[in-house]
């Protein structure tokens, strides 16, 4: 190529920051959706300094407060709340099972299929994080382990993010971004948006892919798992001492006038011996989740959860009476009303980076944490002061009354199955249902818009009682707002600076002319290793520019290439970077080691099916 663009002095600030804004991804020292709004404070603070305003215009800058991928996305994750709400993902639990029996290939099918079904009109990881109580009550019906099923629903909720326009952030954003792209082409390149279903080829035939290779080789790439692994409320004690080595058994004990343990509080006598204490009887007033600043008295009686060897050092420091059986707190503490459960932490939750000391989790949610299972490994001494990370599981004690009050609690996936439950909304099912069909409907078979489509069914929900307006921003991820919000406007700078033409340019040069498909395969192949360590989000804004130019200097189809890298930037399965992945580590109680198994086959799978299927479709 005889003339290559020079770098000026805002390309290179642009790329600057763009080389910031993988390095702050990468190490993680931010969350995700400070360094999108870092990013886009950085942009709008350069473009006021001399010689830089043209860089980004103050309307462009918060354009993604408005834009229709962020109204999209809010109103997909209220749908997802109503549908959430109402306990429709139960009834399909209930179809699930009957349909599938007991066959371990026709159910896993049946769920892969389910989670593609799920994810194409939801966010994937919130069909995930629907799926994975689903998924459990399946696992402990037919006694097929949850690790032989939880990574199969996983992928397959990424795979079906890919068969329509709402199903993942990267798509949702597209058109947004091809909006950005069209102010610097040529009037005769002018990229259209892409329809709802536009992608459904490509994601269809994806999902087809994914389901076959857990059909045909899951008995090789998947772990064997525990088949009595099961997590029903009851059994989840024994599962966690069989499985984890946890002793999570409730034990009574007494304690005697002149114990060493009168006088002092719960929170030093946790953190010197390891001993939860989970309820006090003193003077004939008993207490359930005791307050980290009680007091023990004497005499009295305490329910403690605690290891063998941490429980005798205990009782021995205490002079302690054990009592063979529950007495005082049977009727408090029975299997009918309290137990160990089992919750994960999602990607977008609150409480990353927290610590149980922070949140106050027993006296703010009722929990009792026993342990914090970590890519496999239990861990139980010192809890107060571990951050908690996405993905952890959470070993708790608690009454199923605290613990269904959880449900709606975005900060937690609930995975223990089985308990009583508060009363949900499943009257109103039929209306989530329809609300969903209509806002489908309005995108297939009118011209209003997909965003106002969308909101409509979301408002609709809110007017019809099934769910409240609290509930709905509840139902909102807020994180993925901004991370979108925040992101956009880097999107629109590397493109309108020149850097995504640059970029393009040279790296055509120094390709020597390859044929466009070869180029096309190295965007899927950036595109799927920039996600691996950035966000999909973040991926997608920085390689989208760059696409198009590529096209247009090559004389390739614009269109194709910006979807290659949005479509690959959902091509994450070899580690659990991605949101989906990170939330079924727990559940599955999987190692990094078992996402590289599967997931190589399942990134090389994705990256031809993806490939073809576009060049055919486009």
């Amino acid at each position: 190529m005889e003339h290559l663009p020079s770098l000026t002095t805002e390309m290179a600030i642009v790329l600057a920051i763009v080389v910031l804004a993988v390095f702050l991804f990468a190490t993680e020292w931010l969350r995700v959706d400070v360094t999108a709004m870092l990013i886009m404070t950085l942009l709008g603070l350069l473009s006021f300094l001399p010689g830089l305003r043209t860089l980004l215009s103050p309307d462009v800058l918060f354009s993604g407060l408005s834009s229709n991928s962020v109204v999209a996305l809010i109103a997909v994750m209220i749908i997802g709340g109503g549908l959430d709400r109402t306990g429709v993902m139960e009834q399909v639990a209930r179809a699930l099972l009957r349909l599938g029996g007991r066959a371990e290939k026709r159910i896993m099918a049946l769920i892969c299929a389910t989670a593609a079904l799920v994810s194409a009109f939801m966010v994937n990881v919130a069909a995930a994080a629907l799926l994975i109580p689903v998924t459990a009550r399946i696992s402990a019906s037919t006694r097929v382990p949850m690790a032989r099923l939880v990574m199969p629903m996983g992928f397959c909720a990424i795979l079906g993010g890919t068969v329509t326009m709402v199903g993942s952030s990267p798509l949702i954003m597209l058109n947004d971004l091809l909006d950005h792209a069209n102010q610097s082409l040529p009037h005769d390149l002018v990229l259209p948006h892409f329809g709802l279903f536009a992608v459904a080829p490509i994601g269809l035939a994806l999902v087809a892919t994914g389901i076959g290779y857990f059909l045909l080789a899951g008995r090789y790439v998947l772990p064997k798992g525990s088949v009595r692994s099961t997590t029903r409320g009851a059994g989840t004690a024994l599962y966690m001492r069989r499985v984890h080595g946890i002793d999570a058994a409730i034990r009574e004990l007494e304690i005697p006038v002149g114990s060493p343990l009168v006088g002092r509080d719960v929170r030093s006598i946790q953190r010197e011996f390891d001993a939860k204490i989970v309820a006090s009887q003193y003077l004939g007033r008993t207490i359930v989740s005791l307050p980290m600043e009680a007091v023990l008295a004497a005499p009295a009686t305490i329910a403690v959860i605690a290891q063998t060897a941490d429980l005798k050092r205990f009782i021995a420091a205490g002079n302690l009476v054990l009592r063979p059986k529950l007495q005082a707190f049977r009727p408090l503490l029975s299997r009918a009303i309290a137990g160990v459960a089992q919750l994960v932490v999602p990607p977008d939750s609150d409480i990353i980076g927290k610590t149980v000391r922070e949140l106050r989790l027993r006296k703010t949610h009722g929990l009792g944490l026993l342990s914090i299972i970590r890519a496999g490994v239990p861990l139980t001494s010192g809890l107060q002061t571990v951050p908690f990370q996405a993905g952890d599981t959470l070993v708790c004690h608690t009454r199923w009354e605290d613990l269904a009050r959880l449900e709606k609690n975005r900060d937690f996936v609930i995975v223990t199955v089985n308990y009583a439950r508060t009363p949900r909304s499943p009257y109103k099912a039929s209306l989530a249902l329809a609300f969903l069909v209509l806002s489908l409907g309005l995108v297939l078979f009118t011209p209003i818009v997909l965003p106002l489509a969308l909101m409509t069914g979301a408002v609709g929900m809110v007017l019809a009682g099934v769910l409240t307006i609290d509930e709905a921003y509840g139902a909102v991820s807020w994180r993925s707002v901004f991370l979108l919000v925040g992101l956009l406007p880097l999107g629109h700078a590397v493109e309108t600076s020149g850097a995504a033409n640059y970029v393009a340019l040279h790296v055509l040069a120094v390709s020597g002319g390859v044929p466009a498909i070869a180029l096309q395969s190295l965007l899927a192949i950036m595109a799927t290793a920039l996600t691996l360590v950035v966000s999909n989000v973040g991926a997608t804004v920085l390689l989208v520019p760059i696409a198009i130019n590529l096209a247009v200097a090559t004389g390739a189809n614009p269109a194709m290439f910006a979807l290659t890298v949005a479509i690959s930037t959902s091509n994450s399965f070899l580690i659990p970077t991605h949101q989906v992945n990170a939330l079924i580590v727990g559940p599955g109680g999987y190692r990094v080691v078992d996402f590289m198994r599967a997931g190589a086959p399942m990134t090389v799978l994705y990256l031809i099916v993806s490939i073809s299927v576009l060049n055919l479709v486009f």
